[in-house]
């Protein structure tokens, strides 16, 4: 299908320290696209940089045709781009359909007519089941999502991610800190709304990444190391030192 997300000598320097260093990127469209590599290798901060949290030192960032470097990260989450943190970003104290409503409401004129009813935010209750049916939590709708497990809570913000029907979406660690029971529920809810869209996945978990993955971008120190499939890549001695300490491990 060809690249949906391309990035060209993209680099991100803080205060001397080069976070990023020279990265050109080519995701291609309706795959699952990884980005792992040791502790400090610049992962978070590549994915701020795509996202428009972070304005990079050079460099040149695009989706589709548009260039997109250095645009707010709302434009690029209005033109398709979205992305997950690892923190969870949920409201804990509404409840499961009102998260997702939230986030549905940003793509209406509601934000802008604050003097309605509550009651006119209802239109969008089917939508936001069908989301959560998605992700498998039509059946806790009602519960304030602070009662919900943590592994719910990201099947939550994966559902939150959803609403705006992104053609892009950025995962940023989805299963940290998570059991084995949850890791494999997430991975399999990936999968699956992975269909039809670009997924790009910042994750530490290789079974998750050998299981989802389509190509993989190995990061050491800001640059990219080895990129490949996981068969290609899990056997690469560079890696193999990157991620073990060996000769040429500065992790």
């Amino acid at each position: 299908m060809g690249a949906i997300v391309r990035t060209g000598g993209l680099s991100k320097s803080f205060a001397g320290y080069c976070a990023v260093d020279d990265v050109s990127l080519s995701v291609e469209e309706g795959t699952i696209h990884a980005i792992i590599g040791p502790n400090g290798a610049g992962k978070t901060t590549l994915f701020n940089l795509l996202s428009g949290f972070v304005v990079p030192t050079s460099g040149t960032i695009c989706y589709g045709e548009l260039d997109i470097t250095g645009m707010a990260p709302h434009r690029i989450a209005r033109l398709g781009m979205v992305r997950s943190f690892q923190i969870n970003s949920i409201f804990l104290h509404l409840s499961v359909l009102d998260n997702v409503k939230v986030s549905l409401e940003a793509r209406t004129e509601l934000p802008y007519r604050f003097w309605l009813p509550g009651k006119a935010t209802g239109r969008l209750d089917e939508r936001a089941r069908e989301l959560l049916d998605d992700v498998g939590l039509d059946k806790e709708r009602d519960l304030l999502a602070v009662q919900l497990a943590y592994g719910r809570k990201r099947a939550l913000e994966l559902a939150i991610s959803l609403a705006p029907d992104p053609k892009v979406l950025l995962l940023d660690e989805p299963t940290a800190g998570m059991g084995t029971e949850d890791v494999g529920r997430i991975s399999a809810l990936i999968g699956r709304v992975a269909r039809g869209r670009t997924v790009v996945l910042v994750e530490h978990n290789l079974s998750v990444v050998s299981d989802l993955s389509n190509t993989i971008t190995v990061l050491q120190r800001g640059k990219i190391l080895v990129e490949g499939t996981y068969q290609q890549v899990r056997g690469d001695q560079r890696v193999i030192d990157a991620y073990l300490g060996g000769r040429d491990a500065h992790a």
